[in-house]
């Protein structure tokens, strides 16, 4: 057994949310290791905005022992150069034989390598979250903050690291190209979804339950997706406009997730409360149940965890293609879109409902074993081997 430390203090920690630095705490700790979560006091509320918690230690809702740290100074929540107090202390006190950092990208990562330099024993593992799709999205981000900030203190840890893990295949290659760190310590380390959720959205009384409740019948098509809609995801309102063009009574599209004030009323343009249903904000724990009812989902923005999740339910996919998210295709469970366009995706949902043996060869792809590889007891294990 291993004792685990995980360190969050790149960005805010939400209990109960399904991202990679709650769920691998939580399989690393089914899988037998005593496990701590070490963190900032910020997180998120229900409508996600970043609120302060109070609490110093606590349990979390996996029996995970967390522990939050108040800032050393006073700073904003936006800066990106937060200190914190006490985090060598506690890294000492808990005694861990791994620590797995949660982005390399925050000051007091130098408290860490104090700590491994007297214990030479204690194994890093570095995961990281950003690319061009998230980050150094401008001159002075990329120049500055990457290439020489957030580089050096990735080469400050690089020697006492065993590996490097990117979430995706670009940012894999964000860590060897911006961060310029050795090939042979960077791997790829899929997200995924929890297990338990994925079983719990499987059951067929939950599928039906939802399709009725949506007025969905059992041979129509029912198309999903879900998610933030903002300036930055405006695609959602083309697929609506797609869906509506197709000239089928059983080709069903229902949207899930919060608008932006200056999109509602286009939103509700588009929703006619039949063919293409916008249902609101869906609970966080709610969201996988709704992706299994469908016969695809589809996802016409930027990357989001819900494509892997999506992917470990064996549910099809239709994706915006983004450079270095191929792995999400496990061999035929995906369609790739090329641009923002009415007419593409109009032309690829036709073509599937309108050739069943096309779908359903899409459908055994999606079911593929090879699914299993984004539930997070066997990511789990793998970030360990």
């Amino acid at each position: 057994m291993e004792k685990i430390l995980h360190i969050c203090l790149n960005s805010p920690l939400t209990d109960r949310w399904n991202y990679q630095d709650n769920l691998l705490p939580k399989y690393h700790k089914i899988n037998g290791n005593n496990v701590v979560i070490l963190t900032s006091s910020y997180t998120r509320n229900i409508q996600g905005e970043i609120v302060y918690d109070n609490r110093k230690a606590y349990y979390n809702e996996n029996d995970i022992k967390v522990i939050r740290l108040r800032n050393k100074y006073y700073t904003n929540f936006k800066s990106k150069f937060k200190k914190y107090k006490d985090v060598y202390e506690n890294i000492k006190n808990e005694c861990p034989t791994i620590i797995f950092v949660h982005g390399p990208q925050f000051v007091d990562i130098k408290q860490v390598i104090k700590y491994v330099k007297e214990h030479t024993e204690v194994k890093i593992l570095v995961d990281n979250h950003a690319d061009f799709s998230n980050s150094a999205s401008n001159w002075v981000s990329r120049n500055i903050l990457h290439k020489i900030i957030w580089r050096y203190y990735s080469n400050l840890i690089e020697p006492f690291t065993h590996k490097f893990y990117g979430v995706l295949p670009a940012r894999v290659e964000f860590l060897k190209n911006i961060y310029k760190l050795p090939s042979e310590k960077v791997e790829l380390l899929v997200m995924g979804a929890d297990d338990e959720n994925i079983k719990e959205a499987r059951d067929e009384t939950s599928i039906k339950f939802i399709r009725n409740k949506y007025n969905i019948k059992t041979k129509d098509f029912l198309i999903m997706t879900g998610g933030k809609i903002d300036q930055a995801k405006k695609q959602t309102l083309l697929l609506m406009q797609a869906v509506k063009n197709i000239d089928r009574k059983d080709v069903k599209l229902i949207v899930f997730g919060s608008v932006v004030e200056e999109l509602q009323n286009k939103v509700n343009e588009l929703a006619d409360g039949v063919k293409v249903q916008y249902i609101g904000w869906v609970k966080a724990e709610e969201n996988l149940k709704y992706f299994a009812s469908a016969d695809l989902v589809v996802f016409p923005g930027r990357h989001s965890v819900f494509w892997e999740q999506v992917v470990a339910l064996g549910i099809p996919l239709m994706v915006k293609r983004w450079p270095g998210t191929s792995h999400i295709d496990i061999g035929g469970n995906c369609v790739f879109l090329k641009k923002d366009d009415v007419s593409e995706m109009y032309d690829k949902i036709y073509d599937l409902v309108n050739n069943p043996c096309k779908y359903k060869k899409l459908q055994t792809s999606a079911l593929d074993k090879r699914r299993n590889e984004f539930l997070y007891s066997e990511i789990a294990k793998r970030s360990l081997d």
